[in-house]
């Protein structure tokens, strides 16, 4: 997120003396990327965020990531009923279910209907969360990010934060192991979205500010860093901000507001990004005017995909090259998996204006374990799927 914001008091010249009202110092915390030689925020505290009291153990299950092998295409069944989230009893983090994963990238999946007491903190890389359904607020020391449904957040790496939900709420949740950015071909020199780009910065939504939380006591921090976990007792409340100002801060798109492109022949997934990480791409195919060529045929060709293995999340919508997939579908396919339309959907398409699908993709340049909570839900015959019925 390339613009600037200020919110709360911050001092008029930077790493100088603040004080409050009583004359106290405020205490002072860079909050930046790639060491400092990327995007920051300064945040100032009622006091320091580094009192900690305790550091205990954070015992994590270990999750195995079984490769794709035998190499096929395959689908897991992790429907939703008519458009109503699952009440799964358990806070955000508690429901996180990793699915699919390699070096850079875990993919998990999160049914929630609890508030957190606790908070945690992500320092291996950024998260990408696509709400498909719910409403709630993310609370971070930016303040609160309200969201609802076909909302992405994007939460840099080291934020402290919780999902609180206001309805029952699932979310797919992409944990990158770097930066999760806009697409650069979207940007100019200057950061700014070009003009030919599917999206505005009218369209983010930043956290609303809110008065510090000027309690001391005993705040869990639940902090993850590439493999190594923990949990933190700190003394003062994680959100006691008087302001902030910088670069870097959680954030929300909601998909809804993607302007796609379309062309007169089919176009690539390429055309429908949204975001773009190490190792992995992000796309949203959104409802939208099909190809308008008078012999157009509005859906994919077949492919193997190009060095990557393509993941998409089914959210709503009549899918068109697809069948046998409903609302919450998870699929694979891998690269090297010959994958395209299924019997009969070319001729069915033809003719086609619209296409009301809404899906969302994720493309890695490296192969995909498989978690076992996946393959539990797995639709075994697949790869079956575009054999014709006789």
């Amino acid at each position: 997120m390339p613009s600037y914001v200020r919110a709360g008091s911050v001092p008029p010249k930077r790493h100088t003396q603040f004080r409050g009202p009583g004359g106290d110092l405020y205490a002072e915390e860079l909050f930046s990327r790639q060491g400092f030689s990327s995007s920051y925020a300064l945040l100032y505290h009622l006091r320091a965020p580094t009192a900690t009291l305790d550091v205990r153990p954070w015992h994590r299950e270990d999750v195995v990531f079984e490769p794709n092998d035998p190499l096929r295409n395959r689908h897991f069944q992790m429907g939703v009923t008519e458009g109503e989230m699952p009440s799964a009893g358990r806070t955000a983090l508690d429901a996180r279910t990793p699915l699919m994963g390699n070096a850079d990238l875990v993919i998990a999946l999160a049914d929630f209907d609890r508030p957190s007491e606790t908070f945690y903190r992500n320092a291996g890389g950024d998260e990408l969360i696509f709400i498909h359904g719910g409403a709630g607020t993310l609370e971070s020391p930016f303040g609160e990010l309200a969201y609802r449904a076909h909302d992405f957040l994007i939460v840099p790496s080291g934020t402290t934060y919780r999902l609180q939900p206001s309805e029952p709420t699932r979310a797919i949740v992409y944990a990158s192991a770097g930066q999760i950015a806009i697409p650069r071909r979207f940007r100019n020199d200057a950061g700014q979205l070009e003009e030919h780009a599917p999206y505005y910065e009218r369209d983010f939504r930043v956290p609303t500010f809110r008065d510090p939380i000027d309690v001391r006591g005993e705040f869990e921090i639940r902090v993850t860093s590439r493999g190594r976990n923990a949990t933190y007792v700190v003394e003062n409340h994680p959100f006691d901000l008087v302001g902030w100002d910088g670069y870097c801060y959680p954030y929300a798109f909601n998909v809804d507001e993607y302007a796609p492109i379309t062309g007169m022949l089919h176009q690539p997934p390429p055309v429908h990004a949204t975001f773009e990480a190490p190792g992995a791409a992000f796309c949203a195919f959104v409802p939208r005017m099909v190809d308008y060529h008078p012999l157009a045929i509005a859906v994919p060709y077949n492919h193997a995909n190009v060095e990557c293995d393509e993941v998409l999340y089914y959210v709503s919508g009549n899918f068109m090259s697809r069948r046998g997939i409903s609302e919450g579908s998870i699929t694979l396919h891998p690269a090297g998996a010959m994958h395209g339309p299924q019997p009969g959907a070319v001729e069915a398409s033809l003719g086609r204006t619209t296409t009301d699908e809404l899906a969302i993709m994720v493309d890695t340049f490296a192969p995909l374990g498989i978690a076992r909570a996946a393959l539990a839900r797995e639709d075994a015959q697949y790869f079956r799927s575009w054999v014709a019925k006789i």
